[in-house]
């Protein structure tokens, strides 16, 4: 079954085409970085222009990477949701009409389905079941995966995303969006020990997040230096990313203590992040666990993602298949909410 897969719920257009026998066939993406990076965030009105102007060439650049037809594509899975309302719009609005011409079935994916899946995408994928560390631009979980729609939540964070947090301490440090990679890459240049921010619920007792503190500990710090210099600067990144991944590592190696398991899938555009994965190897290697992360290009928003998930959805429960062309998004939506029944033993 060769399924192509649509992903517009930001500010990023991906497409890609997964086949349940070869797998990943081809995939293109299209960022909107430079367009918003003058706004110093994404203004919903642009990216949905945006999305509007890509789809078509990003569906005909997957299909001649992949040397197929649309006539080949069996089914459409596009992002229904979470996202910007009309960012999702423009993506469903494309798969249908497609699928409706092609005449195909038609699934409506979780876009934070597609990034918890996206480790199974790599070369060295995690069996399940696995926790699942999700970390993004607006979300940041834990997760318990014990397959395809068998999802637990273990823990969330209770006000800023880690994502979110990187970001608005970018823009305190004077740093150009996308604020997270820039705060990284600062911080490669800090003082360890220099300055000490708080590590917020690190030891709380539950295996949720806070980062809302920890960036307004930043401002306090910020305001204190008044006039900050550069080396300032790097070591107020330098405290702030390892605050971030002191509280990120904790939780998710609690997680696995907790549910005894041993595989921890790291997955959302932080998962990217070299000193996240760089303490998590290490920990992990300590404890005789193992972490798996997806390839670099699939940590972002992607298609593959989708295709992937969408794929995965109608070989575990075909029943899914959406009634019709008609079709609707959820810019708000529980990932709790699309968990298919297990399987009845015997």
């Amino acid at each position: 079954m060769l399924v192509l897969g649509v992903e517009s719920s930001c500010d990023e257009t991906g497409l890609a085409l997964y086949d349940t026998t070869d797998g990943l066939l081809a995939h293109a993406l299209h960022s909107q970085i430079a367009m918003h990076r003058a706004y110093g965030g994404v203004v919903p009105e642009l990216a949905s222009r945006d999305h509007i102007r890509r789809v078509v060439p990003l569906l005909n650049e997957v299909l001649q990477r992949a040397g197929r037809t649309r006539a080949d594509i069996d089914a459409i899975a596009y992002t229904r949701g979470p996202g910007l309302a009309g960012a999702l719009l423009v993506g469903a609005s494309f798969a249908n009409a497609l699928g409706y011409a092609l005449r195909v079935p038609m699934i409506g994916v979780h876009h934070l389905e597609g990034h918890l899946l996206s480790p199974l995408l790599a070369s060295d994928p995690p069996a399940f079941p696995f926790v699942a560390l999700l970390v993004s631009g607006g979300h940041t979980q834990l997760m318990r995966v014990d397959g395809v729609g068998q999802y637990t939540l273990l823990g969330e964070t209770l006000d800023d995303a880690a994502g979110e947090a990187f970001d608005k301490t970018a823009k305190l440090l004077g740093l150009d969006y996308p604020g997270g990679p820039a705060v990284s890459r600062l911080a490669e240049f800090g003082i360890e020990g220099a300055y000490e921010l708080p590590r917020p619920m690190l030891h709380s007792g539950n295996l949720d997040f806070s980062f809302a503190g920890l960036k307004t500990a930043v401002l306090t710090q910020v305001r204190k230096l008044g006039n900050v210099c550069e080396q300032d600067r790097a070591n107020l990144a330098r405290a702030f990313v390892d605050a971030a991944v002191d509280v990120l590592a904790g939780k998710a190696l609690a997680a696995l203590k907790q549910t005894r398991l041993k595989r921890l899938g790291v997955a959302g555009g932080v998962g990217a992040n070299t000193q996240l994965r760089a303490r998590l190897n290490h920990d992990a290697q300590r404890r005789g666990l193992k972490v798996y992360y997806p390839e670099l290009a699939f940590c972002t928003d992607n298609g593959a993602m989708i295709a992937f998930a969408g794929a995965m959805r109608l070989q575990a429960d075909p029943e899914q298949v959406q009634d019709g062309y008609g079709f609707g998004i959820t810019p708000r939506w529980d990932l709790e909410d699309i968990r298919i029944p297990a399987p009845v033993a015997g």
